[in-house]
């Protein structure tokens, strides 16, 4: 190949710089002209092939797409260069870097001067111009070039897909006049902190709305260099945007369900759970949130299976409502009943278990979205809702979604109401109107339990189907917790009324003692545990103390605790010493052992009330002594009138079901307005509490009874969790007046029944109880009568005046008065049937004399006698 005419290749490398250059003429079509320079060297053609060839021909399929451009910016700039993509003559494609000269006119038919050399693999990827107009114009990022004060020199197309106008319409203006709503003042900080400091600022997370979007936030990650010239002077920053929305968006999503995992179903507590559910939804999701639940899941009961189908007449209470500041105005609390229209999306959602969404809510619709007033009750339409719809299975899907793009109620179904939305509506008129809407219902294990009612005013962005997703999520995440509390609200409820049952309810009218108690189980959730107590009113003014701890917690140790509270209720009943009575109620448990080690196959399981402790005591007000015996229990602690703790030593007893010793009561003398504290181990377990501590305690507080009780409980087992079931009672004992009680030792002869009559006729006119003369006269008659007929020894007469009249008569004899039903023709055999029927109560107590027959009559007239003394006379 031959040089072009007039050159050398000394004269070639100055001029061009490379000595193995291709130099080639094109003329204004362009097909070469000339001869070509060291064309077969680069190219493989030789000189004769290429005179006429189009320069198309010698580039690669791509790159003749971009001749019109290199051609027009080289007769614009004077020049152009760069890297283009050749083929060679063997069909290879090589990487060549190209300078295209326009020449004057007066070079014939030649028009462009092109040397093309090739490109050494560490200049194929230098940053030409060529290259550089191809990747801001075709990558989807958008770039910006702003000079320093912040004003826009240059951008890219992409960056148009944001707003802000095309490339030209930028050209000169700063970012706050070409997006006023992507918080300019933020942006334009970064880049005065970019040029100020020279570090770049990459992966910058920017919400705003752009003018793209005017009506929704978006977001995008920006990143922010300082450009420099060589001479280091500050020429600018160029400035990247993604778009990353929808990354954003799922972020977002995925951050307001980990905080319903969080807050929702914190407790079990049904209109609680509720309220948790608007509070995380308002204002991620929404700016307004009420949840209505039907009035039998707020109560605990069990609403009917699937959706509510057509009934019109469905109770719902609002549980949970939350709005953002200044929103839309909460027209029914919490706890307030709810009432929608019948042809409302509420109704409905429940009747066909489907969501519902109105992308725009029109205005009919948003009035028969809004709560309105209850109208009196009436017979429910017999027009029902078709109810094809999907229900939801374990609480995690919610069936085909209605969704209402326009926000048309369209034909609902009938029933009873109002007509119109009514003036709650109108009341609303002020406030934020609604512009669309999402109704779900809240269906959990194949039940509907209400529905979530979600709405925005303020924010601009109708809900999409991302938001629907979102809220069905939410809802079912709420419908598990709201059914797990509604459950435990039933269970609750039962297992309190259970536990109200067992446990004495008040202590019962007597003058022995004043009392108070507390009981704390450790199960809170149930409400539920073994301990408990007791007062129990017995015989000659005397009172019974009680109080016991069973084995475990919960709904077993509860069912035994009562078991055993009934029973020992039972057996003070008949007058037992507190020995015999915990004999009796430890072969109680012993039976109940066998029977239950016979009913478990293997005989493996371990019956309830083995292993329970208890004590109990009798206080006599009369004698002021306490005789009390202990199955396994911790001994009261004593506080004597004086401020002294003391604490009884009482004869060990084994727990109750375990056998072996035999119980022990002691008897202590008790001054009157000593207080007995009796209590579990609960009360004592904590550190640092002990039997100490409930001495300290009771020395150093001087309170009344009630305020007492509570000051032990909080100084001696006031933190969480709690380990053991707890129960304190507190009695500060009474003494009866010497003038309240009467007593006369009487021979064993008939004669004297006549002057123990006169003898209780006078004790009543001098305690002005004249008008219980006859029946008290009646009644000492046959009970000493009986005494001395059937009974040896001496013989003793005794009046006691507490809330009723008591007459006691004690004899030698352990034998034990029967009740008769005298014939017509008996001379005798009534006594005891007379008592029976004008007196309250009577009974037989054993002591260790012998025994005490004993009656109660009231000191005013209560309807318990079915005659009067006089005329059941009469009658016989």
């Amino acid at each position: 190949m031959g040089r072009p005419e007039g050159t050398d290749s000394t004269a070639h490398e100055a001029v061009f710089g490379v000595a193995d250059s291709v130099v080639l003429l094109f003329d204004e079509h362009g097909a070469v002209v000339g001869r070509p320079y060291a064309a077969e060297q680069l190219l493989g053609y030789p000189a004769a092939e290429l005179g006429g060839r189009h320069v198309g021909a010698l580039l690669a399929v791509d790159e003749a797409d971009r001749l019109p451009g290199i051609l027009e910016a080289s007769a614009r700039d004077g020049g152009w260069s760069g890297v283009l993509l050749a083929r060679h003559r063997d069909g290879r494609t090589i990487a060549v870097d190209v300078t295209v000269l326009p020449l004057p006119g007066e070079a014939g038919t030649a028009r462009w001067l092109v040397v093309a050399v090739g490109a050494a693999p560490s200049r194929q990827w230098t940053m030409g111009p060529a290259l550089l107009e191809r990747m801001v114009t075709r990558m989807p990022v958008g770039l910006c070039l702003v000079d320093t004060e912040l004003r826009c020199v240059w951008s890219n197309t992409a960056l148009e897909q944001f707003g802000g106008g095309t490339v030209e319409e930028r050209r000169g203006r700063r970012f706050a006049e070409i997006q006023p709503g992507m918080n300019a003042d933020l942006v334009e900080s970064k880049m005065r902190q970019v040029l100020a400091t020279g570090e770049p600022v990459l992966g910058y997370e920017h919400v705003g709305r752009p003018r793209s979007h005017p009506g929704r936030d978006h977001a995008h990650a920006m990143s922010f260099v300082r450009l420099d010239d060589d001479n280091g002077r500050v020429l600018g920053v160029c400035y990247a945007v993604v778009d990353i929305t929808d990354r954003y968006r799922a972020r977002l999503r995925l951050a307001l369900m980990a905080l319903a995992s969080e807050r929702i179903g914190r407790s079990l507590d049904v209109v609680g759970t509720a309220q948790d559910l608007a509070d995380v939804a308002v204002p991620g999701l929404a700016d307004f949130v009420a949840v209505d639940l039907l009035d039998t899941v707020v109560r605990g009961a069990e609403p009917a299976p699937g959706p509510t189908g057509g009934a019109t007449s469905v109770q719902l209470m609002r549980a949970g409502v939350q709005t953002v500041p200044g929103g839309i105005l909460i027209m029914v609390e919490p706890g307030e009943p709810c009432g929608y229209l019948p042809s409302s999306p509420q109704i409905r959602s429940l009747a066909h278990g489907r969501s519902w969404r109105a992308a725009h809510l029109d205005a009919a619709t948003r009035d028969a979205a809004l709560p309105v007033p209850l109208p009196p009750a009436e017979e429910p339409s017999d027009a029902e809702p078709p109810t094809d719809g999907g229900t939801t299975d374990g609480g995690t899907t919610h069936g085909e979604t209605e969704t209402n793009e326009s926000g048309t109620t369209g034909a609902g179904p009938t029933g009873t109401g109002p007509t119109g939305a009514g003036p709650m509506a109108a009341s609303a008129a002020a406030e934020p109107e609604p512009h669309t809407a999402i109704v779900v219902p809240i269906l959990a294990r194949g039940v509907t339990l209400g529905m979530a009612t979600f709405f925005r005013a303020r924010q601009d962005e109708a809900f999409d189907e991302d938001d629907l997703r979102l809220a069905e999520e939410l809802v079912a995440r709420a419908a598990v917790c709201l059914d797990n509390a509604r459950r435990y609200t039933r269970e609750r409820a039962a297992a309190l009324v259970l536990q109200r049952s067992l446990l004495p309810h008040g202590v019962p009218e007597q003058e022995a003692v004043d009392a108070a108690s507390f009981y704390r189980p450790a199960d809170e959730l149930s409400g539920l545990g073994g301990d408990w107590f007791d007062v129990i009113p017995l015989s000659g003014a005397r009172v019974a103390l009680v109080v016991g701890e069973v084995v475990g917690h919960g709904i077993e140790a509860a069912a035994t605790m009562g078991q055993l509270r009934t029973a020992v209720r039972t057996l003070a009943d008949l007058d037992l010493s507190p020995e015999e009575l915990l004999a009796h109620l430890d072969d109680l448990v012993l039976q109940v052992t066998r029977e239950g080690l016979e009913g478990e196959l293997g005989g493996a399981a371990t019956p309830a009330g083995v292993g329970a402790s208890c004590i109990y005591a009798v206080y006599d007000p009369v004698s002021l002594r306490c005789d009390m015996a202990s199955a396994g229990h911790l001994a009261p602690a004593v506080l004597a009138p004086d401020g002294t703790v003391t604490f009884p030593v009482l004869p060990p007893g084994p727990a109750l079901g375990v056998g072996g010793l035999p119980f022990e009561s002691v008897e202590l003398p008790l001054a009157e307005g000593s207080v007995l504290a009796f209590y579990t181990d609960g009360i004592i377990a904590a550190p640092g509490a002990g039997k100490e501590g409930l001495r300290r305690v009771l020395e150093s507080r001087d309170l009344p009874l009630d305020e007492l009780c509570r000051a032990i409980v909080d100084e001696l087992a006031p933190s969480r969790p709690y380990t053991d079931d707890a129960a304190l009672l507190l009695v500060r004992t009474r003494g009866l007046a010497a003038g309240q009680v009467a007593v006369w030792d009487l021979p064993a002869d008939p004669a004297v029944v006549a002057r123990a009559r006169v003898m209780a006729a006078r004790q009543l006119t001098a305690w002005g109880l004249d008008e219980l003369a006859f029946t008290t006269e009646l009644v000492v008659s046959e009970l000493v009568t009986n005494a001395i007929r059937h009974a040896t020894g001496p013989i003793r007469l005794r009046l006691i005046l507490e809330r009723t009249l008591i007459c006691e008569v004690f004899d030698a004899s352990s034998t034990s008065p029967h009740l008769r039903h005298a014939r017509t023709t008996d001379e005798g055999g009534r006594g005891l049937f007379l008592i029976s029927q004008f007196t309250r109560r009577w009974g037989t107590r054993y002591t260790a004399e012998g025994k005490v027959i004993w009656a109660e009559q009231p000191l005013e007239g209560d309807g318990t006698a079915a005659h009067t003394p006089q005329g059941l006379a009469q009658d016989l």
